[in-house]
């Protein structure tokens, strides 16, 4: 096992993983920004180093800064967390290059899957479902017009290099068609320097139903169950949960042996995430992979009694899991909500500033991930994610039933967050019954 690691990352996660480390006797080493330079968890590290400006091209974005802290620090590994290099396959290149471990899966199974055109034939060749569509990239407007012809409208264009919405459009007809994909690539092109786009079917009214699987370098491979993250909003994950409160078992252990042969079929070690969209007849379509860590990762932890940190450090260096698949419990339900530093009510503004008041929920079968204090200022740099409410309960009604109490305890001033549209999630009776999908809070709750 490692003795010190750096953690290559700020916030709640940078939090997580300095007490994961703690507990297993691991030193750590983190990196911050100017910004962060007030961060409570700084302390709770074993040295903290400032490696530049707010901005993430000067601080948490720039490699060869990352790497002389690493080298100052004198550490084994890097754990880069999640967003920001996590799946930067130049940068687990160069920490690797420099003779220090990256906490995360090898460079040749990210190029594998990090690419989503190079994933979906990897998967075809697993026996993974995929959705309709193009074999590879689109350049043109003729092309894509000829593939729409043939899968039929609607169609998704989406970013070969993407994540999080960025490089993506729906198109119903071939007007909306040409439009989109100019956009889809001008946006790819911003966002992620490769204007690179595919082609699917565009599966209507489907939930987004995702996989969370480890392997180690022993040739064990596991899957930790499912967790369905359909409510969301512009494609941005706001309420997650274990198990779906819909997937049929034979579904369930389908769609999860199918997570693990695309891993085994990459060469996949570490953490990382499988996503799937499930229409409405439980048909399932990859979706993408998520070669890290996930924000998400505590509902897994939660229904599985794992911690996902422990175990990527465990694999990093050299270690088997601590455990074989048929020792992976689903017990009880577990919700995540995403506390957001925005404001629905100005089409969710970002609102950046000093929290003055501040009062956590808490009590039975709460976990709130949050690195945030009254007093604490938010920078405007960086997500404006601020905490992560997770509760863990027998039952799916008893797990809402305890999400929407402890809402009503968390209190942020004079900071505007998504608490009440939260709220407004857990009264729903759709969401209640589990009759949604990923366009519902757009299409219902946020329709006026």
């Amino acid at each position: 096992m490692f003795s010190k690691i750096l953690i290559a990352n700020r916030g709640e996660i940078a939090l997580r993983i300095i007490r994961a480390c703690r507990e297993m006797g691991v030193q750590t080493a983190v990196v911050y920004s100017t910004a962060d330079k007030d961060a409570a968890y700084l302390k709770l590290a074993d040295q903290a180093i400032c490696i530049g400006d707010p901005a993430p091209a000067e601080s948490y974005l720039n490699i060869p800064r990352i790497i002389s802290a690493a080298e100052i620090a004198d550490v084994q590994a890097i754990h880069p967390g999640y967003g920001f290099l996590a799946e930067n396959a130049h940068f687990a290149e160069v920490c690797r290059s420099c003779k220090i471990e990256f906490i995360g899966p090898p460079v040749s199974a990210m190029a594998a899957v990090g690419d989503k055109v190079a994933c979906k034939k990897l998967a075809k060749k697993a026996k993974v479902p995929t959705v309709p569509g193009s074999d590879g990239a689109v350049d043109d407007e003729r092309t894509a017009l000829k593939i729409a012809e043939e899968i039929g409208y609607p169609v998704i264009i989406k970013a070969a290099a993407g994540g999080g919405g960025r490089g993506m459009r729906i198109a119903h007809n071939d007007v909306s068609l040409q439009a989109g994909l100019r956009q889809a690539q001008a946006e790819a092109e911003n966002a992620f320097k490769d204007s690179t786009v595919y082609i699917e079917k565009y599966i209507e009214f489907g939930r987004h139903v995702e996989v969370q699987v480890i392997a180690d370098a022993h040739g064990n491979a596991c899957h930790l169950w499912e967790r369905d993250c359909s409510m969301q909003r512009r494609h941005q994950k706001l309420v997650e949960e274990s198990p779906s409160p819909v997937l049929k078992s034979k579904v369930r252990e389908a769609l999860c042996q199918s997570a693990v042969r695309l891993i085994k079929a990459a060469g996949y070690t570490n953490a990382g995430t499988v996503e799937f969209l499930v229409d409405k007849d439980q048909n399932y379509y990859l979706l993408e992979v998520n070669a890290r860590i996930q924000v998400e990762h505590p509902v897994t932890e939660q229904v599985t009694g794992l911690d996902l940190i422990k175990e990527q450090l465990r694999v990093a260096s050299g270690l088997p899991l601590s455990f074989k698949q048929e020792q992976v419990p689903q017990n009880g339900h577990a919700i995540e909500v995403r506390i957001n530093a925005e404001d629905p009510e100005r089409k969710f503004a970002p609102s950046p500033g000093v929290i003055s008041e501040l009062r956590l929920p808490g009590g039975p079968r709460v976990r709130l991930d949050t690195h945030v204090y009254a007093g604490y200022r938010i920078p405007p740099n960086y997500d404006s994610m601020v905490a992560k409410l997770i509760v863990h309960c027998p039952t799916r009604a008893e797990a809402i039933s305890t999400m929407r109490r402890a809402l009503g305890e968390f209190h942020i001033a004079p900071t505007k967050t998504t608490i009440p549209l939260l709220m407004q999630i857990m009264d729903n009776q759709n969401f209640q019954s589990g009759d949604v999908d990923t366009g519902f809070i757009e299409r219902v709750m946020l329709a006026k």
